[in-house]
């Protein structure tokens, strides 16, 4: 999974995310963060700080996550990320990769095509 701030504060929400990896957490956060976006991500009225309302349901130590957000490896990992949508040319999410191809067109099927011929390269060797 990599990082695409397209939208607006979605820096804010990314450097949460990387910091809740520090505490273990980062998975239950993500979830965490999609189920309260329409309160915190509002097109019309967004609200980042709110995240901060929410983490602890999943046991995020805010305070500690203050600190750990100020982590200057942090902002190195979403700019190698940003860097690396360039190089790739993604343009918007989702974006899915399969062994560095982009897929052809969006969708399951294609996803589990692309994955099936993958594999069939690979045991074919």
């Amino acid at each position: 999974m990599r990082y695409a701030a397209f939208h607006q504060n979605s820096m804010h929400a990314i450097t949460v995310l990387e910091a809740t990896r520090k505490q273990g957490k980062f998975w239950e956060s993500l979830e965490l963060l999609f189920k309260y976006q329409p309160s915190w991500a509002s097109h019309h009225n967004p609200q980042p700080h709110l995240v901060f309302n929410y983490l602890p349901e999943v046991g995020v130590d805010i305070e500690q996550l203050k600190k750990d957000m100020q982590d200057p490896e942090i902002a190195k990992h979403i700019q190698q990320d940003a860097e690396d949508m360039k190089t790739l040319k993604v343009r918007g999410t989702p974006s899915f990769f399969v062994n560095g191809q982009a897929l052809e067109q969006f969708g399951v099927g294609y996803l589990y095509s692309a994955i099936e011929r993958e594999v069939k390269k690979y045991y074919s060797k």
